[in-house]
């Protein structure tokens, strides 16, 4: 048996469903909306598992899914060394957002990261701690602000509506994703010209962590009914 975790909800999993369907693989819920149950029409010997699409990237770096679709955000975010533990399939063309850093509108002299390295510096001098910036993708954004030379912040997390949190005054910054940038300027916030820490969709992945022993010659037959080459995962 090969098993695919899917979004359990919303307009992921609505577009996933399309995508296979698309492609002579039909995906259906089973039972109420809660039971997170499904069924896979097409190919032989595949389970659809529903779960959220946080849940599955650890599925997949646990080895108890063999396939996922998810976010490419969360995939790189949630697993160290992720390239150890997935690989890419296949993008799937939805589910774009932007993974980006921004800052009050009325910083007018903040609109790079260069910018925001020497703000932050400025912002520890005059307060005594560090300029904070709420996010959902520590790693992501860790990795990022290293790499771009930006010292002298901390990371906040954020699981709630992380674009209030600088207007609530428990950061002064964020990191988060955005589709329209319309939720960032209905709270006075602005994108750093050169932030983009992450330009994310919806990607069909599969674990080098699970057992292919018998699931191997069921991936051939989805990978050719799909349409897409045979990764090399076995």
């Amino acid at each position: 048996m090969l098993k695919i975790g899917v979004p359990s909800k919303g307009r992921l999993m609505e577009k996933t469903f399309d995508w296979f369907g698309a492609r002579g693989v039909a995906m259906r819920q089973t039972g109420a909306e809660r039971e997170y149950s499904g069924a896979v029409e097409g190919v032989d010997g595949v389970e659809l598992v529903l779960l959220s699409a946080g849940e599955i990237p650890r599925e997949l770096g646990a080895g108890r899914i063999h396939l996922g679709v998810t976010g490419s955000d969360l995939v790189r975010d949630k697993l160290a060394d992720w390239q150890t533990q997935v690989t890419e399939l296949a993008p799937l063309g939805f589910g774009h957002a932007d993974l980006i850093i921004a800052v009050p509108a009325f910083w007018i002299d903040v609109d790079t990261l260069d910018d925001l390295d020497a703000a932050a510096s400025a912002f520890r001098a005059a307060h005594g701690f560090r300029l904070r910036i709420a996010t959902k993708y520590h790693r992501l954004v860790r990795e990022f602000l290293t790499a771009n030379g930006v010292a002298d912040y901390q990371l906040v997390d954020s699981q709630g509506a992380t674009e209030g949190t600088v207007k609530n005054q428990t950061a002064e910054a964020i990191a988060d994703i955005t589709s329209s940038g319309e939720t960032l300027r209905a709270n006075h916030l602005k994108i750093l010209s050169d932030a983009v820490v992450h330009r994310s969709q919806a990607v069909l992945f599969a674990s080098r962590k699970a057992d292919w022993s018998d699931a191997g010659p069921i991936l051939d037959r989805l990978a050719d009914r799909l349409g897409l080459p045979l990764p090399a995962v076995i």
